[in-house]
């Protein structure tokens, strides 16, 4: 069990896009089942068990999406879900559960998570979590690194420094800088160097040094906590003003690249994805001996290789013949077929759909 005053904010906001046409507006990706019975989100709150207890997890959502989300976890106070009143970024994700953290708890640690990642190693997370907390009592703002298996280009990356601390066998670096995504060249040569990792978008800071942070680099945000806490959460009509003028900010950009005392923790074998597209299921659901991924009852494959099969529709069968490296979702009133090597194309398929106003299809 972790010490009383460490908290989870899991950020379960966001759009239905990344994994379209399964994903959409009205069932974003953390509502997902992926090769499970528990949808995302269930799974990052199934992570959490025995280490922290349902009262110190909060929420960050949209009104929209809030009674699924406490549906699918009832256990977690309904008062732990935080709604936004309109999607202002990460960095306002963060201010806004720090402005509640600190009315509850001043001495609060935040671990600020995601809902729609997959991590297979949870024992690991879970000790990267009482490493994470320790270190971020030492007055460090803390991010997770992730060991890159490949030269990705769909990730930002966040380069290591000299050694700061060792907690628990486990070593803390000195950030050096946080990089954009990269061409394939320069993910090549920053993997090669050894000393980048990926950025996995979790932080953990104790809740009155973001709130500092926050005041220096981000004032109109702060000023938007101040009012909360003078108000109360639920008196939206008192700050809702000011958080419908905030510029959307990531917490990336916004807070940690420009802020000092800041560390990272690389975990190796931890089983992380992001899951930021289909072909990178491959990469965690387990195929079959032709490497096909079966998320559907009713596949019928002849000749047919590292292929992943959806389809939502238990009568609706699929054939496929002679065919290699497909992506085939049949979802709702869409079906979707594209080669593997071009499923983060699929974003430029919704954009499309959004431009020509055919959001019947998102």
């Amino acid at each position: 069990m972790m010490n009383k005053s460490f908290y989870a904010v899991i950020m379960a906001g966001g759009g239905g896009t990344r994994l379209w046409p399964l994903s959409r507006s009205a069932r974003p990706k953390q509502m997902l089942k992926l090769g499970s019975d528990r949808t995302l989100f269930q799974l990052a709150v199934d992570r959490l068990y025995g280490l922290i207890p349902p009262e110190r997890i909060l929420v960050v959502t949209g009104a929209e999406m809030a009674f699924d989300l406490q549906k699918d976890c009832p256990e977690i106070p309904s008062e732990n879900f935080l709604i936004e009143p309109a999607p202002k970024g990460t960095a306002a994700v963060v201010g806004l559960a720090a402005a509640f953290l600190y009315q509850k708890d001043q001495q609060a640690v935040m671990a600020v998570l995601t809902a729609d990642h997959i991590i297979q190693d949870v024992a690991y997370f879970q000790k990267i979590l009482q490493v994470a907390d320790e270190a971020a009592r030492l007055g460090y703002l803390v991010t997770l690194g992730i060991h890159p298996s490949h030269p990705s280009t769909g990730y930002g990356y966040i380069q290591r420094g000299q050694t700061v601390a060792e907690i628990n066998q486990q070593r803390v670096y000195q950030v050096l800088k946080f990089k954009e995504k990269p061409d394939a060249e320069t993910a090549r040569k920053m993997v090669e160097s050894g000393d980048h990792d990926w950025n996995s978008g979790m932080f953990f800071w104790q809740v009155d040094q973001i709130r500092r942070e926050i005041k220096n680099q981000l004032p109109e945000l702060y000023k938007v906590m101040l009012q909360i806490e003078k108000s109360g959460f639920d008196k939206k009509e008192d700050w809702l003003p000011l958080w419908m003028g905030l510029k959307p900010e990531t917490i990336d950009y916004g807070i940690m690249e420009h802020a000092r005392q800041v560390v990272v923790i690389p975990a190796a074998g931890l089983g992380w994805n992001d899951v930021g597209s289909w072909d990178s299921l491959f990469e965690v659901l387990e195929g079959d001996e032709d490497g096909n991924i079966r998320l559907t009852s009713q596949w019928l494959a002849l000749d047919s290789q590292k292929t992943l099969v959806l389809c939502e529709d238990d009568r609706r069968l699929i054939a496929t013949i002679g065919v290699e490296n497909l992506i085939i979702v049949d979802s709702g009133n869409v079906l979707l077929v594209c080669h593997k090597d071009k499923a983060q194309s699929v974003r430029e398929i919704v954009q499309i759909l959004k431009q020509s106003g055919r959001e019947n299809y998102l």
